[in-house]
């Protein structure tokens, strides 16, 4: 069995996309995953499974959590080797400012790449390594232009996290 992480998209957000830390974790077994446990209410899971198709191990996690929550629930999934790089690649930029984390489903064309870091200014930068997209941000992510929706539109389904929750995620799962 190898062990994954999936991060899941647009949940917990507003009255109408509510899909609680034990429904995630019920439909998660359900499918057949197993050693399902969550982190906080942002819609992170680790889990256990005999596939090695990450696409097909998105698209089981995504019928189920569909049925379960009555919604589209995108679902990002890595390897905790793949997030320790990816922790590594945000420790390497040492940016002193708000650091967020936007996952993809899919590696983008370098062309895309290309396209969205000259976007990045003085005060936002983007930086794509592989399947995950750094955003280094003033103090205030409300206000900043680089977004996740930034990212979406550019280079697709993501969803993202600050850098002190990828942290806990990899001391947590993937150490």
């Amino acid at each position: 069995m190898a062990t994954y992480i999936g991060f899941l998209r647009a949940i917990n957000l507003g009255a109408t996309r509510k899909f609680p830390k034990e429904a995630i974790v019920a439909a998660a077994e359900g499918a057949g995953f197993t050693g399902v446990a969550t982190h906080i209410n942002t819609g992170n899971v680790r889990f256990e499974t005999a596939m090695r198709s990450r696409a097909r191990i998105e698209t089981t996690l995504e019928d189920a959590f569909r049925e379960a929550a009555g919604f589209e629930v995108p679902t990002m999934v890595f390897t905790p080797a793949e997030l320790r790089a990816v922790l590594a690649e945000a420790d390497a930029f040492g940016h002193g400012g708000r650091h967020y984390v936007s996952f993809l489903k899919a590696e983008p064309s370098a062309d895309l790449v290309a396209q969205l870091e000259a976007g990045s200014t003085a005060e936002e930068v983007a930086k794509v390594g592989g399947r995950a997209v750094h955003l280094m941000l003033g103090e205030n992510y409300h206000q900043a232009r680089l977004t996740n929706a930034t990212v979406e539109r550019a280079l697709g389904p993501s969803t993202n996290r600050n850098l002190t929750v990828l942290r806990a995620i990899v001391a947590k799962w993937a150490s």
